[in-house]
């Protein structure tokens, strides 16, 4: 069998990008579509303050991670690529880089911005942290 390819996805254009890439580069190869929830995302706005929210939020989140891997899936599906998807709570960073210590990830490849805030300014600060803390190689489409 080839390689385990982690691919960082959250159904941005550039994370659609990563994963056409990896598509293409790693066709012969495993790839596990990795979905972050960033419990920081959920805000502070006055429906965060009730007792419930933080448990619909998780939920909402949990369910539109799924929707979002199945889709990407598909695609994988179709192109005559192995996939598995998997759904993470945290910073994504850490997220991504924890998961490949743990799963026996041999290379990560990821978008080379976020979907919001400050991440769409620079490299992408997740996937700056990813480059710097991964115990494997790393691939940032552009």
């Amino acid at each position: 069998m080839g390689k385990r390819i982690l691919v960082a996805y959250d159904g941005s254009p550039q994370s659609e990008d990563a994963l056409d890439y990896a598509l293409t580069e790693h066709a012969g190869d495993e790839l596990v579509l990795l979905y972050a929830i960033d419990p920081g995302e959920a805000g502070y706005g006055g429906r965060a303050a009730t007792p419930s929210y933080p448990e619909e939020w998780y939920e909402e989140a949990r369910e539109d991670a799924a929707e979002t891997l199945s889709s990407a899936a598909d695609r994988a599906d179709a192109a005559g690529v192995d996939a598995e998807t998997a759904i993470e709570v945290g910073g994504p960073a850490n997220a991504i880089v924890e998961y490949a210590e743990a799963e026996d990830i041999d290379h990560i490849v990821t978008g080379s911005h976020g979907r919001s805030g400050v991440t769409r300014i620079l490299l992408g600060s997740v996937a700056e942290a990813v480059i710097r803390r991964s115990p494997v190689p790393v691939t940032v489409v552009r």
